[in-house]
């Protein structure tokens, strides 16, 4: 079994920080244009790059978490090749990801800006994280930059399987934070509502990063669905 983290919007894979520290075997790739290789410019192409990604390196019974944009990869991964597929864990995540026109227009802002798009636009998610791996991760970020970013928000604000999600019969755990207010528990409790085989866990004082503000808590939940495998 090969458990593999798939991060959201203009990310990376240090953005499982402390999942990395609980499953040392895991595998937390960038995503590409991550910012090395050609960005994916939907959820599809992101899909069909993971599946790629997963057959070179010959990964089986693969359990897939993927958080916000990672999410919905998950989910599209699961429709599209579930064979490949043991179980999903889809965090702060839901069967569509509208992305508020504001958000998508002060990214645009900033296009040319990039320290004042990680000061003023990125830096204020993260100031319930941890001083110490927010160090490491907005660096990242800003060799990202904002129109990575703006790709994933508008890659995410395409993103409708509201229709399909109920095809989905792997073991899945919804992971969510009760204070999300991009990916709010209801997007959880109807993948937990239409999906045959899902559950839900809402995680009590953590926001939309939840597995970044909560990390033993979402890790415990993590473990239990992978004892439960």
């Amino acid at each position: 079994m090969k458990l593999i983290f798939i991060h959201g919007s203009g990310g990376v894979g240090d953005c499982w920080h402390y999942q990395k520290q609980a499953f040392p075997e895991a595998d937390t790739p960038d995503l590409p244009g991550h910012p090395k290789g050609d960005i994916c410019t939907s959820i599809d192409e992101y899909v069909d790059w993971l599946h790629d990604y997963i057959q070179a390196r010959k990964y089986k019974e693969v359990v897939q978490a993927g958080h916000s944009l990672g999410g919905g990869i998950v989910l599209l991964y699961a429709l599209k090749y579930p064979a490949d597929l043991k179980a999903i864990i889809p965090v702060g995540s839901g069967a569509r990801l509208r992305v508020l026109p504001l958000i998508i227009d002060a990214i645009r802002s900033k296009l040319e800006d990039r320290n004042g798009w990680l000061n003023d636009l990125v830096a204020p998610i993260y100031a319930t994280v941890d001083e110490k791996v927010r160090q490491i991760l907005l660096p990242q970020f800003l060799e990202v930059g904002p129109a990575a970013q703006l790709n994933d928000f508008l890659c995410c604000d395409k993103f409708d399987i509201m229709d399909k999600i109920g095809l989905i019969s792997l073991p899945a755990q919804a992971i969510v934070g009760d204070q999300d207010n991009m990916t709010p528990p209801k997007y959880s409790q109807y993948l937990a509502s239409h999906m045959p085989n899902c559950k839900i866990e809402v995680i009590g004082g953590a926001g939309h990063l939840v597995c970044l503000e909560k990390p033993r808590e979402a890790n415990a939940v993590i473990e239990k669905l992978l004892r439960s495998l």
